[in-house]
């Protein structure tokens, strides 16, 4: 069996990075452009820039990923209704009403609200473990947004920034059920979508058009940060499920930190320093996540980009029609197999732990003790 189960995390902390850099270098553009119109540049340099790399990967006959099918519209509707177009308006509407102590505070609410969603909507496995790391990673979070030298408060606009961070914890379990397939796909029209709908808005609140330069800078941003950075996050969702990748992609705040020191040469807060050992620990408890037990895997038919060494498809191809060796797509077969090796709630091992026990899921079936 290959070990590739570094790679959800290596693609979370590239995904966290990418993200992490977005808002010191947002901040530099913000001078030449509103900010709603930067959101839609953003959004939609996301969507060019991995349409175009769609185009050149289509000339080249690259592509081993399956495509989207009927049956993933809803979710992908779903992810970008809640993720691209209400919680970006919830919570624009609800800064103007929370101070923005509070309002930086409650924003680390989306990788809890990514959790609490993927446990009890979709019985996503989530172990002690688990929960260490994402409490150790947004307790750091918040110590690392803590400022007590601006106001604070309670109204109804802080819980429109919690309704915001859950919004954006439906996004990130609606796109986990579609994570299977290609995620160049997935974001390029996510990016479109929420893109255009927020040039509407832009043109709506009557904001300048910014120049050339702006433009260009703003869509380079939106391709790496939230294009690039966002087919990373899914590749993640597709290895280890919604709450640990939700969990790791948390420590963006801390990337932008070093951006921001590079960039305006602002040295660190004390609280920084205070807040890296928690982050570090929520991470190394995270990546180091050990699960094993036997489980019995029930008959099941889909598409998805897989390889024939990882001890889960073993299924053969005719002659000449598509390599044994190396990753590619197509309809395949899992028959019954019984077996035991370490995993995370990957596409083939979404199932549900609860008080030490495994239920019957809808790809598989377990017995096992903790």
């Amino acid at each position: 069996m290959r070990s590739t189960s570094w790679q959800p995390v290596a693609y979370a902390i590239g995904a966290a990075v990418l993200f992490g850099a977005s808002a010191p270098f947002a901040k530099l553009l913000l001078e030449g452009a509103g900010p709603v119109t930067l959101a839609s540049l953003i959004y939609l340099g996301s969507g060019t820039g991995l349409f175009l790399y769609s185009c050149l990967r289509r000339l080249r006959h690259s592509s081993t990923e399956a495509t989207l099918s009927r049956q993933d519209l809803p979710w992908l509707l779903g992810a970008i209704i809640s993720g691209g177009v209400l919680a970006p308006i919830v919570l624009m509407i609800s800064l103007e009403q929370t101070p923005a102590a509070t309002a930086a505070l409650l924003l680390n609410f989306e990788a809890v609200a990514t959790a609490i969603i993927a446990l009890l909507l979709f019985k996503e496995a989530i172990g002690r473990r688990i929960w260490w790391a994402l409490g150790l990673i947004t307790l750091a979070s918040i110590i690392l947004s803590w400022n007590s030298g601006e106001g604070w408060g309670i109204s109804v606009g802080a819980a429109g920034v919690i309704l915001a961070c859950a919004l954006w914890g439906v996004d990130n379990n609606l796109t986990a059920q579609i994570s299977a397939k290609d995620p160049v796909l997935t974001v390029t029209i996510k990016g479109l979508v929420a893109g255009l709908f927020s040039l509407v808005l832009a043109y709506i609140l009557h904001e300048t058009i910014p120049e050339t330069g702006v433009v260009a800078g703003a869509m380079l941003l939106g391709f790496l940060s939230y294009g690039v950075s966002i087919v990373l996050f899914i590749m993640a969702l597709r290895g280890m499920g919604a709450a640990r990748t939700g969990t790791l992609f948390a420590v963006s705040p801390f990337i932008g930190v070093i951006f921001s020191l590079l960039i305006y040469q602002e040295p660190p807060a004390l609280l920084f320093w205070a807040s890296l050992p928690l982050m570090a620990a929520g991470t190394w408890l995270l990546a180091g996540e050990r699960h094993s037990h036997p489980h019995v895997h029930a008959h099941v038919i889909h598409e998805h980009r897989h390889r024939h060494d990882d001890l889960h498809h073993a299924h053969h191809h005719e002659a000449g029609e598509i390599p044994e060796s190396g990753e590619h797509s197509h309809i395949h077969t899992h028959e019954m197999t019984t077996h035991d090796h370490p995993h995370a709630p990957d596409i083939h091992h979404r199932h549900m732990h609860e008080d030490g026990k495994i239920r019957k899921s809808e790809d598989s079936k377990h017995k096992h003790e903790e």
